[in-house]
């Protein structure tokens, strides 16, 4: 597993009582474990039982948490996480906490990286404040999973890497205590069994593969995992080309029609700046 780590952390060690040598410092347990921001941690794309799991649930048990606290829910942007569900994952204290949000910001006519970086930045200074070890992220290249026409396509991965350097300038305010995962350096992360059938969302093996590079960042920064996530499939269902096509033909073009209203604007902006550029 390829991750992207900030978090530097000085080995602390304790001589011992009847050699003189040094001891290798304990991992830290994690008790409390938060989640936070849109549909992907809130578990599309990973079906159980009748309802959504995800990653956070994955993760939480490779850690062995004693609490998972996940306020995240679907179509939520990045000032919603901070409005609508900082407070809660304050008040958990959790000892970790993943904020997963901000592909939807890409997706809207009003997206303002200088918002964003603000909203992250009291986030994660109210995180870091109440003694929690932030995760955050660093986005792929999503046209390269879902197919967009060319304007759109070029204007989303302008705006992808906008997102990426507010998060890269977020770390870089608080380096320590805070780990990156970057999704476009995850082995098998452009491969199509790791989304599910609408191409928005991880799939069972997607979210194996989230949970797993985030527990290897913990584990760099002295966590204990003590079960390691499995990359093994037992939950979900196989996505086979027909479900694919079935989804584009029942929900794919009403959810484009539905955000037409903002993917509209995004494409004129984008084909306005094209002819400047040319």
């Amino acid at each position: 597993m390829i991750v992207t780590s900030v978090t530097a952390l000085q080995p602390m060690f304790a001589p011992s009582s009847t050699s003189g040598a040094l001891a290798e410092p304990a991992s830290r347990q994690v008790r409390v474990l938060a989640t936070m921001g849109d549909s992907t941690p809130a578990g599309l794309g990973d079906p159980v039982a009748g309802g959504w799991r995800g990653f956070p649930v994955l993760l939480g048990d490779a850690l062995g948490v004693a609490s998972l606290v996940n306020t995240a829910r679907t179509g939520a942007r990045v000032a919603d996480v901070r409005r609508e569900q900082l407070a809660a994952v304050l008040a958990a204290r959790p000892d970790v906490a993943v904020i997963f949000v901000g592909m939807n910001d890409t997706l809207r006519s009003d997206f303002d990286p200088d918002a964003i970086q603000g909203d992250y930045l009291a986030m994660v200074s109210a995180l870091r404040a109440a003694g929690a070890h932030v995760l955050m992220l660093r986005y792929h290249d999503h046209t390269k999973v879902f197919r967009l026409p060319a304007p759109l396509r070029r204007a989303l991965v302008r705006r992808v890497l906008a997102l990426n350097a507010v998060c890269d300038a977020v770390c870089a305010s608080e380096p320590a205590g805070i780990g990156m995962l970057d999704l476009d350096a995850l082995p098998g992360g452009y491969d199509r069994d790791a989304w599910a059938v609408d191409r928005l969302h991880p799939s069972e093996r997607g979210h194996r593969m989230l949970a797993a590079g985030f527990a290897e960042l913990l584990e760099r920064a002295g966590y204990a995992v003590p079960q390691p996530v499995s990359l093994e499939c037992s939950g979900g269902r196989e996505v086979t080309a027909l479900h694919r096509a079935a989804w584009l033909v029942v929900k794919g073009l009403p959810w484009l029609i539905r955000r037409g209203g903002d993917l509209g604007p995004v494409m004129i902006q984008a084909l306005a700046s094209e002819l400047r550029r040319r």
